[in-house]
């Protein structure tokens, strides 16, 4: 079998695979999704990562509750670790992931048990040898310009076929700076998609049932992150002054206004953006 030919990981998304490993490690999930949150938790309540594994299952079945009736071939896009494959495979389900990261399709094989086919590509460049019932982008629609998102899907359904999207969105188009910023804005996704040839058929916005997820990252970002960098900082002003003075002024050159950014993570949320489960239907005489 021909090795794949390998492709360059921008820095971002090895920054990005970085922190996958981190937060596998963390919550021992084998979804990389914010979750669903059936029931919300009370004001004061302790979020837990037992209460986020919980969550993140719940997610899977929320998009499952979106899959019409006589869907058989899925194309996974952006596939991450193969949480939700393995959950689509278990249901009878003829599922494939996409994805442009070696590391993601390692985990992501190992997770399916090498019972689902790979693909390590980027959508835009993907050929594939046959058409699909349903494409599924799940928190990974951003990753991809809208036009190449609503064209290549329409290219690569079936007639009638069906595109389903849960990710976050921008509501509010004058947001375009910040650690959300990459997210589509709801209306230039909806145009694109409609000039593809696609009709809306169902949509939710589960926004207030993610948001937990959020506060849970910010806590642990505070009680263990902060207090880590501050304990390193610490033992290297002790040990190492001059690297210490160094340090200082990189955080502040580089890190500071990112975190900064990212403790207010809620707030940016709910003002400016949503999260929403999206399926849409192409055209049953499809644009060739």
């Amino acid at each position: 079998m021909q090795k794949p030919k390998s492709i360059e990981i921008p820095k971002a998304t090895r920054y990005q695979n970085a922190a996958i490993d981190y937060y596998m490690g963390v919550t021992g999930s084998s979804y990389l999704h914010y979750g669903y949150w059936e029931t919300l938790p009370h004001s004061g309540e302790e979020l837990t990562l037992t209460s986020l594994r919980a969550a993140q299952e719940a997610y899977t079945a929320k998009l499952f509750s979106f899959i019409p009736k006589g869907i058989s071939t899925v194309l996974d896009v952006g596939c991450g670790i193969g949480g939700n494959a393995k959950y689509f495979l278990e249901r009878g389900f003829s599922v494939e992931g996409l994805a442009p990261d070696a590391l993601q399709q390692e985990k992501f094989l190992k997770n399916t048990n090498n019972q689902v086919p790979f693909y390590l590509t980027r959508f835009e460049d993907f050929q594939p040898t046959h058409s699909y019932d349903l494409i599924l982008f799940s928190e990974s629609s951003q990753y991809i310009a809208v036009d190449d998102l609503a064209q290549g899907a329409a290219r690569l359904l079936s007639s009638g076929g069906y595109l389903l999207i849960a990710d976050m969105m921008r509501s509010d188009p004058e947001y375009q700076e910040g650690i959300f910023s990459n997210c589509h804005v709801t209306s230039v996704l909806q145009e694109a998609l409609e000039r593809a040839g696609f009709t809306l058929i169902k949509a939710e916005d589960i926004s207030n049932s993610v948001a937990p997820t959020i506060d849970l990252s910010l806590d642990y970002f505070r009680t263990f992150g902060l207090t880590t960098m501050k304990y390193i900082s610490d033992v290297v002003a002790i040990a190492v002054p001059p690297l210490h003075a160094l340090g200082r002024w990189a955080f502040k050159r580089w890190l500071d206004k990112p975190i900064v950014e990212g403790l207010a993570a809620r707030t940016i949320f709910e003002r400016h953006l949503c999260y929403s489960i999206q399926l849409w239907q192409l055209s049953i005489h499809k644009l060739n």
